[in-house]
């Protein structure tokens, strides 16, 4: 799998996790090993900017997805032939991520819940910062990619349940 990150954002980040994560969550996912995404990271400034103009919402925001096709794959492998996927782009905000870590991961054990078993999704040590959040943000947006929604109370259950299953299996391989 071919995954191309960029860090603009100004925060220093550990690309190599984030690219790890997003290999996880596709071989989880049974994407093809040609897939192709990028990753790029962005200072509040520049997403709020995208978030305006793909969402029509002002502010900056988490994670966005731009899949590259979305009638190409839909939940599920890609088919497996000689040419590579091209998914699409993830943009994450490290920057909105610092402020969600400090707001729900220090003070309030949100983090992020399984809809269908209830528990919170931890890391190994019990504390949750801004490297948890990324990663959790990274596996979002490959769900995008890969066609999941939450625009709809059903899909919304199913896509985070998936998401803390994937989380869940990405930090018992650390």
């Amino acid at each position: 799998m071919s995954i191309e990150i960029a860090n603009e954002s100004g925060y220093e980040v550990d690309a190599d996790v984030i690219v790890a994560i997003a290999r996880h969550t596709l071989s989880q996912m049974g994407v093809n090993p040609l897939a192709e995404l990028s990753v790029l990271l962005v200072d509040s400034d520049y997403m709020a900017e995208l978030n305006h103009r793909w969402m029509g919402k002002d502010g900056p925001t988490d994670v966005l997805a731009f899949p590259m096709d979305e009638n190409t794959i839909d939940h599920g492998p890609a088919e497996a032939t000689g040419a590579p996927t091209l998914l699409g782009d993830i943009v994450l905000c490290p920057e909105v991520a610092t402020a969600q870590a400090l707001k729900y991961g220090n003070a309030d054990p949100r983090m992020r819940r399984d809809q269908d078993e209830g528990e919170a999704v931890r890391p190994a040590d019990g504390k949750y910062g801004v490297a948890d959040e990324l990663n959790m943000l990274t596996i979002h947006g490959v769900l995008h990619l890969l066609g999941y929604d939450h625009a709809e109370p059903e899909e919304e259950r199913e896509m985070f349940s998936l998401q803390g299953k994937l989380l869940e299996s990405w930090q018992a391989r650390q």
